[in-house]
């Protein structure tokens, strides 16, 4: 599986980004799967954001919930973060990332996932 982010940039204070997950695979035996979102701020662990189980279920962390949603075009293999109410913390490069199997609550520790992207940077000014 391979994973590639975009829609990252630069944004003010209370303004909304929509981040981009382009998820390309090869033929498997799995049928589900989970897409997670991720996000390392500087000098921070990385973090769990959302994650999607392919038939639906959806997670959040806690502190973003009601600011950002996850969200998928099966058609397209295409996965999205919208992020709404943006603020200086949110500051951070995010990362997409891909685990074979759904799982419910789908899993925003990043141990579970297998297959990561590069990263695209968010940067929140005040």
């Amino acid at each position: 599986v391979e994973l590639t982010e975009s829609g990252g940039g630069s944004a003010q204070a209370g303004g909304s980004l929509t981040l981009s997950c382009a998820a390309t695979r090869s033929p498997s035996r799995y049928t589900n799967f989970c897409v997670g979102w991720f996000r390392r701020a500087p000098g921070k662990e990385r973090e769990g954001v959302a994650a999607l189980d392919s038939n639906g279920p959806v997670n959040y962390a806690d502190s973003l919930k009601g600011r950002f949603t996850i969200s998928q075009d099966k058609s397209k293999n295409i996965f999205y973060l919208q992020m709404n109410n943006l603020e200086p913390e949110d500051t951070a490069t995010y990362y997409c990332a891909w685990k074979w199997g759904g799982w419910k609550p789908p899993p925003l520790d990043e141990t579970s996932y297998n297959y990561w992207g590069q990263g695209t940077q968010v940067t929140v000014s005040s």
